[in-house]
């Protein structure tokens, strides 16, 4: 079988080269070719959305709610299949990856709901006569760039909203993740969508993600991935004046006061941390323990880690799965060595561990003895490594969790209503977790943050309507 091509115009495309996709459990094991799309492919691209913007934006509710059901109603039916894709070429475990495709099924089921549901408002002017309606528009063409940790569900809850909204969408997906983006496209372009309202244009950053960012043609800007990259986007986007929302780091903090009930701190410490592999912007990296508690909870937690199984993704009773590839491997291998050179105290792991097959496998690192100005406290190592921060009381834990450039999700672990209270209301996080792990959020209410995290209107849930459309206010002589 050839390349698996990029979709535009409501076409199969073929492009100049093609890029294996390795499972990362195996690096033997070859998914399959993907096609690389190039600027001038990703302007045709640009170009079959512009031309199909219109009609869709004019479509019917119920077309657009029909659209989207399919699409939706498609990947739950294959979840399994499609979990098993996402595992095998991202390495989350299969139950985290079944659950994943499930999630991305019920966002595009969700939107095909808010596609009946697209409100305005009609008010009395302050001047007789007139009647007032403020009603939602499409942007236009809306570029969306996909990060690689969640490579069905983050496409789906951009793509899904765009097209809901009456938007046409260029989709680019990580370079490491295609198949699952491949997967979504095949699904659309079975559904009644018109040709040309979703394009998918796989390849680099540097040509396909710099011909969506600088044409001017697309109207609106979706970005999920690092800080730095998500800088230039916001650049980018700005001097021509493009509609942007970034979704970029975390450096998420877990309280545990000693109140909390500590099995449910370790397992909030465990999934928050390390399940997934570490690699979630939501993850809790930094574990903020009040000192009365913390070497109990320490030795809880390492205990704990003893018995997570570290194996290939797709084998049953495997716990974490490896690291998506050798560059983020060696990214999380220098943050070990970093965290050991300023002082601070390898408890467990951080080891590189052989499996049957050969894959990008580490063993989860827990350090101990940090302090909030190390690096490993405030830069994102996007693995499994997570350090632990000792504080005296509730009002230093949270000047520790707060003391961060990051704010996208935080968490407390405590029996005391007045502390969760407290907590919730001052933590500089766009979401709060009380007794449950800082990633994990369902997908029908908003997602994003503060600071540096996030940037423009939130995404998922109702709140995508924000980003999605546009604003007119339109008045009539009565």
């Amino acid at each position: 079988m050839g390349a698996r091509q990029n979709f535009i115009a409501g076409e199969w495309v073929a492009a100049t080269n093609a890029k294996p996709n390795v499972n990362p459990s195996n690096i033997n094991d070859t998914i399959a070719d993907y096609a690389r799309a190039d600027e001038r492919q990703t302007n045709q691209a640009i170009d079959a959305a512009t031309a199909a913007a219109a009609a869709w934006a004019n479509a019917t509710p119920q077309q657009r709610f029909d659209v989207l059901d399919f699409v939706g109603s498609e990947i739950l039916a294959r979840k399994q299949e499609l979990g098993e894709l996402l595992s095998r070429e991202e390495g989350k475990t299969l139950p985290e990856g079944i659950g994943e495709a499930a999630r991305a099924g019920a966002i595009f089921k969700f939107y095909a709901g808010e596609a009946l549901r697209i409100r305005g408002d009609k008010l009395a002017s302050v001047r007789p006569g007139l009647d007032v309606e403020i009603t939602r528009e499409p942007v236009g063409v809306v570029g969306i760039i996909a990060p690689w940790n969640f490579p069905i569900a983050i496409p789906a809850w951009k793509i899904a909203p765009a097209l809901a909204y009456g938007n046409a969408v260029v989709f680019k997906p990580a370079d490491l993740v295609p198949g699952c983006a491949w997967a979504i496209a095949d699904i659309i372009s079975r559904s009644a969508l018109p040709k040309g309202v979703f394009n998918l244009v796989m390849g680099p950053g540097s040509q396909v993600g710099n011909a969506i960012l600088t044409n001017p043609k697309v109207n609106a800007i979706s970005f999920t991935g690092s800080v730095s990259t998500g800088q230039r986007v916001l650049d980018a986007a700005a001097k021509r004046r493009a509609k942007v929302q970034l979704e970029m780091g975390g450096k998420n903090p877990l309280v545990v006061m000693d109140d909390a009930d500590l099995n449910t701190a370790v397992n909030c410490a465990i999934q928050g941390a390390f399940y997934s592999t570490g690699q979630r912007c939501t993850a809790s990296s930094r574990l903020v323990v009040q000192q009365s508690i913390h070497d109990r909870f320490v030795a809880a937690v390492i205990e704990k880690l003893k018995t997570l199984k570290v194996d290939d993704a797709l084998k049953q009773g495997t716990d974490i799965g490896p690291v998506v590839d050798q560059s983020q491997l060696d990214q999380d291998l220098s943050y070990i060595d970093i965290g050991k050179k300023e002082g601070a105290k390898l408890a467990f792991g951080g080891e590189v561990l052989t499996r049957e097959h050969k894959g990008y496998y580490l063993q989860p690192a827990l350090f101990t003895e940090t302090t909030n100005a190390m690096r490993i406290s405030r830069e994102e190592v996007f693995g499994p490594v997570a350090n632990v921060v000792r504080v005296k009381d509730f009002d230093e834990a949270l000047h520790v969790a707060n003391d961060t450039e990051f704010g996208l999700s935080s968490g407390i672990c405590t029996t005391s209503l007045k502390h969760a209270t407290e907590f919730k209301r001052k933590s500089q996080a766009g979401m709060v977790m009380v007794n449950v792990p800082t990633a994990g959020v369902d997908y029908h209410v908003p997602f994003g943050g503060r600071k540096g995290s996030s940037y423009g209107p939130r995404e998922q849930g109702t709140y995508a309507v924000e980003f999605y459309t546009t604003v007119k206010t339109a008045y009539t002589l009565a």
